[in-house]
């Protein structure tokens, strides 16, 4: 039973939280871009009318929640470089590229596919995809690589540094 009693934790609380975290929102983007959105795609929601409102709810909830997992990914990148003298200045980077992706995520790029999506005009039979929609998804895959990528250099750097 000493044993378990004097169990203590290696890492400080804040490198745990962003190890977590860090888990937490690339598992999800990845269930989200490779799983949820294919499967729509797949079953054919995707071409019919209601489809810009459902995934904008759906783009609504999960942008909120990267939000808030960029924010708390980039204050524990600051308070253990204030805490650490050893830390990288590049995981603060990182965290900061991180919180901007989410941002342009959630208020540019979400908000305009939805706006180029919706169909108005009910009498009016659905017109093709308009290019604007083809160069934002393809912003929005650079952005997800991007941020799949400086999240796993982090999650990396963070689950291998030993205090």
């Amino acid at each position: 039973m000493t044993a378990i009693s004097s169990l203590e934790f290696k890492r400080p609380i804040w490198q745990t939280a962003i190890i977590l975290t860090l888990g937490f929102w690339l598992s999800a983007s990845l269930v989200l871009d490779w799983v949820i959105m294919p499967s729509l795609y797949l079953s054919g929601m995707m071409s019919q009318a209601g489809f810009t409102t459902a995934g904008y709810t759906i783009f609504w909830n999960f942008n909120r929640m990267e939000l808030l997992s960029a924010a708390v990914v980039l204050t524990g990148a600051l308070a253990l470089g204030k805490t650490q003298y050893h830390w990288r200045i590049g995981s603060i980077i990182l965290s900061g590229l991180l919180l901007t992706i989410a941002v342009l995520d959630t208020y540019f790029l979400t908000p305009q596919m939805c706006a180029i999506g919706v169909q108005l005009n009910l009498f009016e039979a659905a017109a093709a995809i308009p290019s604007t929609m083809n160069l934002l998804h393809g912003s929005y895959w650079v952005l997800e690589v991007v941020k799949l990528v400086a999240g796993g250099t982090l999650l990396s750097w963070y689950w291998r540094e030993q205090v």
